[in-house]
């Protein structure tokens, strides 16, 4: 198992100046952040399903062991501030719980008994998204874990970083990461965790912008909870609305912090108008955009462009990509 054995290139590693080891464990993780390129036809296919299968209510589980199951934790916990995701809707199984976010429990990764008790826990509809990492592709805990939530219907990934492994023989989403051997044998927190983390970003943002929590490159689902964030939200709404800040101030504060009504308002929708199109179009301010378009066009038709929102509308509209 590749993880799991020494490059006789690094055998000495130990020995070497410490500018050229650094040098040397740089390298390893640019080389496992490429090795993912090889994989994006298979990411993206995963994250496309779970985009589809989520639905008003469905869930993105995050399952892992270890290094792993930390990884996990880190992306699943960036959910909610970047993209208002949540809460109730994305669950962490860990080996060994809550405890293990930040302490090692030992044997927690061998027990399956209590992979399948806390799937099970879970309730598991076919609306919902498993997504479980492990380097070795072979953890006990992780696998059976997988192959429970695979039993109830849900969408089951699988990112390991060996091939020909259980996990991914285990998933509907086998997703493969080679980085090889690591340059201390076994830590698969260096290039293994590396790629994985990049991995499991690629996955959550991709949903999100599927989902229409993103425009233009910008978190408009964010939550402004703090003066920081506050601030990049009149600025978002700003550059959307193409106002001036303190308009856009005065619009998020009139919204109570939603950036999308917010956006709205500023260029002229009356608060009703604002929230039931944005209603209608599932939140995505792009298609909110195209329809506000339309209707800019016919009235321009009419009686000329005599909306406040028509330019600004038609402007960030446009066509959605299949």
């Amino acid at each position: 198992m590749a993880t799991e054995e020494v490059d006789p290139r690094f055998a000495d590693l130990d020995a070497w100046s410490l500018t050229s080891a650094m040098e040397a464990m740089w390298e390893g993780q640019l080389a496992a952040v490429a090795a993912i390129g090889h994989a994006l036809p298979a990411i993206t296919a995963a994250t496309e399903a779970a985009k589809a299968a989520l639905g008003d209510h469905g869930r993105i589980v995050y399952v892992g062991a270890g290094t792993s199951g930390r990884v996990a934790v880190q992306d699943g916990a960036e959910l909610l501030p970047t993209f208002a995701w949540p809460n109730e809707r994305v669950r962490f199984i860990v080996a060994g719980g809550d405890s293990a976010f930040v302490t090692s429990v030992e044997g927690a990764e061998d027990d399956v008994d209590d992979a399948v008790t806390q799937i099970n826990a879970a309730r598991l509809t076919p609306h919902d998204v498993v997504i479980a990492v492990a380097a070795s592709g072979t953890t006990p805990f992780t696998v059976a874990a997988l192959q429970q939530a695979g039993s109830f219907g849900a969408v089951t990934i699988g990112v390991a970083n060996n091939p020909g492994t259980a996990l991914l023989a285990s998933a509907k989403f086998p997703i493969l990461i080679e980085t090889g051997c690591e340059l201390i044998a076994g830590s698969t927190r260096m290039k293994a965790g590396t790629a994985q983390k990049v991995v499991l970003n690629l996955i959550s943002s991709g949903i999100m912008l599927r989902l229409g929590r993103v425009y233009r490159g910008m978190m408009v689902n964010m939550q402004p909870t703090n003066a920081k964030l506050k601030r990049r939200a009149e600025a978002m709404v700003a550059q959307i609305a193409q106002c001036d800040p303190s308009h856009a101030a005065r619009s998020l504060e009139q919204a109570e912090g939603d950036i999308k009504t917010a956006s709205l308002l500023a260029l002229g929708v009356d608060r009703v108008d604002a929230e039931t199109i944005l209603k209608n179009c599932d939140g995505n301010l792009r298609h909110v955009f195209a329809e506000l378009a339309k209707d800019s066009d016919k009235d321009r038709n009419k009686d000329g462009d005599r909306h406040p929102k028509g330019a600004a509308a038609r402007k960030q509209g446009g066509e959605i990509d299949p």
